[in-house]
């Protein structure tokens, strides 16, 4: 069995939505901006995740009930979320919505910034489906407040990293980040296959040779 704890958290946190994924986000918007407007950037989405993710630590026990979603299924359909996502960076495929899907360009660079970084960060749909998982494998207010910190320390890192590295962002080469990307879709890969045997395990499925 998975020992569920803050370091756990932290590392399923730091896969999904950690530096290496972040960084690829950045360094695309980094090219269009000055280090003023990245700055702001950076602090205005930043506060965003944080609170996105907190929030959703907190009501993940009523956002599953609403939907009658069990325990069992968000982990299944996470896994496979994260394992399809994860074959696509491998593949050089990237999901989401590009800068160029959209038919208006807002007048405000923070505006815009804040918009290309909805889905991929702020409210990245791995991010939640990784907080509610962690979330509901305690039911005590103590594990929620775990979730939450581990949630805000990869947060933290995310800026600080951006922050510290922003000037060679700027300067790297597309060759380079698309190697970043598909070694973060080889972690992200066990990530998917991790929580996607757990589901099997709740759901009373036991493997040959299992678990530890």
């Amino acid at each position: 069995m998975v020992a569920f704890n803050l370091s756990s958290a932290f590392i399923t946190f730091f896969a999904v939505v950690g530096p290496p994924k972040v960084l690829l986000t950045y360094a695309r918007l980094s090219r269009s901006r000055s280090h003023r407007e990245l700055v702001r950037l950076l602090t205005v989405s930043t506060a965003l995740a944080a609170g996105v993710g907190v929030v959703m630590a907190f009501l993940a026990d009523p956002v599953t009930e609403f939907f009658h979603v069990s325990d069992e299924s968000l982990q299944l359909a996470g896994g496979a979320i994260f394992f399809l996502y994860a074959v696509g960076l491998v593949l050089g495929v990237h999901f989401g919505v590009e800068p160029s899907d959209y038919e208006d360009q807002l007048s405000s660079p923070l505006a815009e910034g804040v918009r290309e970084l909805s889905l991929p960060y702020i409210a990245s749909p791995l991010a939640i489906t990784a907080v509610l998982v962690e979330s509901l494998a305690k039911d005590t207010w103590d594990w929620r407040f775990t979730v939450a910190a581990a949630y805000l320390m990869v947060v933290a890192i995310n800026a600080v990293s951006v922050l510290v590295l922003a000037p060679l962002l700027r300067r790297a080469h597309q060759t380079s980040l698309e190697v970043l990307s598909r070694l973060l879709g080889l972690l992200l890969a066990a990530v998917g296959v991790e929580l996607f045997l757990n589901g099997l395990e709740e759901l009373g499925v036991h493997l040959a040779g299992g678990r530890s």
